[in-house]
């Protein structure tokens, strides 16, 4: 029987479970760079910082937290306004379920009506689990460097992956901030009922 997903966007409530998530990826991989797991204080500032701006959403596995994912700035000037970096992390004892797919096809739905038009990935480099992820929706690599971060006595290469999501109009159409974008929006709520896949 598959799992049933309820995405919705992160509140600050959220932080304690989602450092609970993100901890072990610290503390035990180099997926990601950080050397300290961030506490359930840090974690709300970090949702409460990128909310008003991107989307930052939550997966919910049959009532429990499995998952999040989101998308920051890509570089901080104005004319970046139309590149993400998105981020995605899946409970590690539910990995393979489909939550992460689930996570970035609503990711993409949202930031689709921002008006964003390139999405950016940072991946450790190897890491085929998430390099095929990625791949199966639509990102290639497009940047390799060599020896890019040390942390547990390895040094890591790293890829920039990335996918054109909206056409490249001239002028662009405006970049809306996540709260504009969706502010009175049906679409906010129509990801309630998520089947597993």
């Amino acid at each position: 029987m598959s799992a049933q997903f309820y995405v919705r966007p992160a509140v600050p409530e959220d932080a304690a479970a989602l450092s609970a998530i993100y901890a072990p990826y610290v503390l035990e991989t180099g997926v990601t760079f950080e050397y300290v797991a961030p506490g359930e204080s840090e974690f709300r500032e970090r949702i409460e910082s990128i909310l008003p701006v991107y989307p930052y959403l939550v997966c919910e596995a049959d009532g429990q937290t499995a998952g999040y994912a989101y998308a920051g700035p890509f570089k901080g000037r104005p004319a970046y306004d139309w590149s993400v970096e998105t981020s995605l992390y899946v409970d590690r004892d539910r990995r393979g379920l489909g939550i992460g797919t689930v996570l970035y096809r609503e990711l993409e739905r949202f930031l689709s009506m921002q008006n964003v038009c390139n999405l950016c990935a940072c991946i450790t480099w190897p890491n085929p689990e998430s390099t095929a992820f990625h791949e199966r929706f639509g990102y290639r690599t497009v940047a390799h460097f060599t020896k890019s971060g040390y942390k547990n006595h390895i040094w890591y290469d790293m890829i920039w992956m990335e996918k054109t999501l909206n056409e490249h109009t001239v002028p662009p159409k405006p970049f809306l901030p996540f709260r504009s974008a969706v502010s009175g929006c049906a679409a906010l709520n129509s990801a309630a009922a998520l089947k597993g896949v």
